[in-house]
């Protein structure tokens, strides 16, 4: 027996070193292919020079986001969201302990950091107040009385998957708040979790388009008999890609997005840079009227702050008509903001960022006497408490995240958005990494994660001496400028 025993161990080590061999002797003839294969090559300077050797800068060129975002980057460096910012929104979504200890790690000195003024007399607990409800489209036949001061920013079904958006929609139904479709048309998955709805217009129509790809009243009317439809979102520009359509890679485009969208299948959707039917102000204002009259609720349009010269003249021109054709809302989105894919010129350097422009936007409404008549919604890279409360300081009425959001489904911040291989099942149509994305579970952390940055900015507010977060004004914040010194931002941006 124990021979026997032996003898297969023996036979065991053989087969493996065996194996082993021929491994090796495969590994260099494929090195020596390998090599000649780079040496002969023309397109690669590096690989033609360093043959075998050249191809490990490619390695470590792709898995350098890996080891910058886990090993080397510090906990406030990383871009577009840092370490400290991404773990805040992590601990909110698990609704577990998000206090620190010992001192802050951020740079109070330098420039754009907000500090918020506190009062010597705080507000008491028992004398905060919830944020009210605030009507938006007063009217219209069907006005939005919208519950809360945080909501889901558009996000398209196709740039994102199908359990992410049954997840956004049922944690907005548990948080109260409402979900923007994005251009990409309503799928039945924004639907599935009974939130309120904002369904966003592209420059393509996508879901309410005719076979020429012109706006369908008729598609229009069916929408607006949706209970769950409120409101109407006319997309201008967004702020990673001002002038620039929605861009869908074609591997994303399957069938079933085809068909709500209107477009052929696995064919890349690349919507127009703007809406054909608006070249003016005058058009705006009437595409806005005529969708308004055919749906009977309240319809805004969403923007990247530019140049500045025509709000002068949009709002001589809406008070000519009378205050009831003005937009119900505007959505201003900053310069910073996200996207699925996007020309890195425009990512990096078009339209101005949202603590520039949300000020002049604000002024120039209260120059006009229309800032009680229009809603103002604040966009762009507000996922954590601070940012918030900054932009509802400078006059927004309301804040819409969507990459804060996507952190709460469990986005690591990959940047693979546009590639279909997202690891985290977001932003891909591969079920096999879906898989991981439950949207039952995943629901429960979109409501953790609303409730506590509320909760965090009334505490802000609180300790700013005023009773809920709307009533926050300019000089109770101040911003850092440059030499280091904070500037409050009632003086920096005066009201008109």
């Amino acid at each position: 027996m124990n021979d026997t025993l032996a003898m297969l161990a023996i036979d065991f080590i053989a087969i493996i070193g065996l194996l082993l061999l021929l491994l090796i002797i495969g590994g260099v003839i494929t090195a020596v292919i390998m090599y000649q294969v780079d040496k002969r090559q023309t397109a690669h300077t590096i690989r033609r020079n360093y043959p075998l050797l050249g191809r490990f800068r490619y390695l470590f060129e792709s898995l350098g986001e890996f080891f910058r975002q886990y090993f080397f980057a510090m906990d406030r460096e990383e871009m577009p969201f840092n370490r400290a910012q991404r773990s805040w929104v992590y601990r909110a979504a698990k609704n577990i302990d998000n206090t620190v200890a010992f001192g802050s790690t951020r740079d109070l000195k330098k420039p754009g950091t907000y500090y918020f003024l506190n009062c010597p007399f705080p507000t008491m607990s028992e004398d905060a107040a919830k944020t009210q409800s605030m009507r938006i489209g007063p009217y219209c036949r069907e006005p939005y009385d919208a519950p809360s001061f945080l909501n889901i920013s558009g996000m398209s079904y196709g740039a994102l998957s199908r359990p992410a958006v049954k997840a956004l929609s049922r944690g907005a139904k548990k948080a109260g708040c409402w979900m923007n479709t994005g251009e990409g048309g309503l799928s039945p998955y924004h639907l599935e979790g009974g939130c309120d709805i904002v369904y966003q217009i592209g420059t393509a129509k996508y879901g309410l388009r005719d076979d020429q790809g012109k706006l369908s009243d008729e598609k229009l009317v069916q929408a607006s008999a949706l209970p769950q439809v409120r409101m109407f979102e006319v997309k201008l520009s967004q702020g990673a890609k001002p002038g620039k359509g929605g861009i869908l890679p074609g591997d994303k485009v399957t069938a079933e997005i085809a068909d709500i969208r209107g477009i052929p299948a696995g064919q890349a959707s690349i919507s127009p840079n703007r809406h054909p039917e608006i070249g003016s102000i005058e058009d705006l204002l009437d595409f806005i009227e005529h969708i308004r009259v055919v749906t009977g609720k309240p319809v805004g349009f969403k923007m990247v702050l530019g140049t500045t010269n025509w709000l002068d003249p949009f709002c001589e021109a809406i008070n000519k008509r009378g205050s009831e054709s003005a937009p119900d809302f505007i959505t201003l989105d900053s310069a910073d903001g996200g996207t699925g894919a996007a020309p890195l010129p425009l990512i990096d350097s078009v339209g101005l960022p949202l603590r520039e422009s949300l000020p002049i936007l604000v002024n120039k409404l209260m120059q006009h006497g229309l800032r009680n008549r229009i809603r103002i919604i604040a966009s762009g890279k507000l996922i954590n408490p601070t940012d918030v409360a900054a932009a509802i300081c400078m006059g927004a009425d309301f804040v819409v995240t969507a990459r804060g959001f996507m952190f709460a489904l469990g986005c690591v911040q990959a940047l693979q958005c546009n590639k279909n291989t997202c690891p985290t099942g977001i932003t891909t149509h591969n079920p096999r990494l879906q898989q991981g994305l439950v949207p039952e579970d995943k629901a429960e952390r979109v409501a953790h994660f609303h409730h506590n940055l509320v909760h965090e900015v009334e505490m802000i507010a609180h300790s700013c001496g005023v009773s809920e977060p709307r009533q926050l004004r300019r000089e109770h914040a101040a911003i850092v400028v440059d030499g280091g010194s904070s500037v409050p931002l009632n003086i920096l941006y005066p009201e008109s």
